[in-house]
């Protein structure tokens, strides 16, 4: 479970990469599209999820363990 989260975490990393840069050219337009500045949010919310997960999970082996 671990192995797939830290792939699934990396990926979607990469995803949020994308899509601020995305955002950053739509927004530098003359007529800026302005719903897309809430199109790197929903990466970022899955990031802070399994981020929080990751950071996490040595505490709980640690503490099955004792």
């Amino acid at each position: 479970m671990s192995k797939v989260m830290r792939q699934f975490h990396r990926w979607v990393s990469a995803l949020f990469v994308l899509t601020v840069i995305a955002t950053s050219i739509a927004l530098a337009q003359e007529e800026p599209i302005m719903w897309m500045s809430y199109v790197p949010l929903l990466p970022l919310a899955l990031l802070a999820i399994t981020g929080i997960y990751l950071f996490v999970l040595p505490y709980v082996a640690k503490a099955r363990r004792s």
